[in-house]
């Protein structure tokens, strides 16, 4: 038995070790070729024409952020990226819970009318033109409410959330009418705060794809006062290639076409990376959901 005992204890210790190994080398795979980037954003344009993988700056610079910095309108892009994916979480989250609320009581008419007519939108869409007159036709185009009205419903997300609020106990919904409150009130003070797990993990998913969102400006929008970072950093990209062509041969490169889209990178990804940590205690609780049942 004692020897039973200690092969178990052997083979336990291994299978941990093992993990712990793989674990390493896999967090090594992902944070070298970040660290490279950050890294190589620091570096001189001379030393980036060299190439080779950068561990650290071999000429230090600060060239390919003032390049990007220059530019005093990129603070109105940076203020529209903000306010959109803000607003838009808000505004997405809120909708969402109100219709998954709704279509989480049996007792409301059409309800299956309702599911499946989402269920249907989030296997087809109208297509980029359709959308497009729709959008034109909704006075949308050349305005900041393009980012916030088309993204308020997401059924995937309303389907998360119905599923949440079916797992309430309906006592205590029971309990709160007893007490005199209405749909309204136990929505706001009950259902939201019971459901911040799988807000939060919504929230930080429409968020990212908020910050990230390009394409909408690219249809949609030709008013540069309306431009979100991404779409201002795609302009400083597309005029950087530009002057680097024209001033080829040149005796000095104080910057790079790749050391102005690694600051870019750098830039675009640093609000995520703050923002996660935050949120990360919520987004582990969201993605449970549903994993374990009474």
């Amino acid at each position: 038995m004692n020897l039973k005992a200690a092969r178990g204890d052997f083979d336990s210790r291994m299978f941990d070790l093992v993990n712990m190994i793989l674990l390493s080398l896999f967090t090594i795979v992902i944070l070298v070729p970040l660290w490279n980037v950050v890294v190589s954003s620091f570096s001189s344009g001379r030393a980036l024409a060299e190439g080779g993988f950068l561990f650290w700056p071999s000429e230090f610079s600060l060239e390919n952020y003032r390049a990007v910095f220059r530019d005093e309108s990129i603070w109105q892009s940076f203020l529209i990226s903000v306010s959109k994916t803000v607003i838009g979480v808000v505004t997405h989250v809120f909708f969402c819970a109100m219709v998954g609320y709704g279509l989480s009581k049996k007792y409301v008419r059409g309800r299956k009318l309702y599911m499946t007519m989402g269920v249907i939108t989030m296997f087809f869409s109208g297509g980029m033109i359709p959308t497009y007159l729709l959008i034109k036709s909704l006075g949308l185009l050349n305005s900041f409410w393009v980012y916030i009205i088309p993204a308020l419903l997401s059924f995937y997300d309303v389907i998360i959330l119905m599923n949440f609020f079916r797992n309430v106990p309906d006592s205590l919904e029971e309990s709160a009418k007893i007490d005199g409150a209405g749909d309204w009130r136990i929505f706001l003070y009950i259902m939201i705060p019971l459901s911040m797990p799988a807000i939060a993990t919504i929230a930080l998913f429409n968020g990212v794809g908020q910050w990230n969102d390009f394409m909408t400006t690219k249809l949609y929008i030709t008013d540069q006062s309306l431009y979100p970072l991404q779409m201002k950093l795609y302009e400083i990209i597309v005029q950087s290639q530009t002057q680097s062509m024209q001033n080829s041969g040149t005796f000095a490169i104080e910057t790079t076409t790749k050391g102005v889209q690694l600051c870019t990178i750098v830039i675009t990804t640093m609000p995520i990376v703050v923002m996660y940590p935050i949120l990360q205690k919520y987004f582990i609780s969201g993605m449970m959901l549903g994993a374990m049942k009474e």
